[in-house]
């Protein structure tokens, strides 16, 4: 993919770090900021999905009252620990 180049300013500080690592790791200083840009980016994404994904299980929850107690979970987990290939729990509906 072809690179773009935009400006970015930076503390001294910081700049001086990209450099020296830079030169221990015999990389371009660009070649530092790109891959700790894209690493952060890649992080943030992941941590929007997983956040939109327990919204919409809360969501779903409270629409439907379904659920996996703990103790289900539990032995679940336990069958897991053991080596099994156990499939999930199916939720359940809410206690009355």
């Amino acid at each position: 993919m072809p690179l773009t180049s935009t400006s970015l300013k930076l503390d001294p500080d910081i700049k001086a770090r990209v450099q020296k690592l830079a030169e221990a790791q015999r990389r371009s200083a660009n070649w530092i900021m790109n891959e700790a840009i894209r690493e952060f980016v890649s992080k943030a994404e992941a941590r929007a999905d997983f956040l939109r994904s327990g919204r919409e299980a809360w969501e779903d929850y409270k629409s439907t009252g379904k659920h996996v107690s703990a103790e289900r979970a539990d032995a679940w987990l336990a069958r897991l620990e053991a080596g099994e290939l156990a499939p999930p729990p199916e939720p359940e509906p809410e206690d009355p």
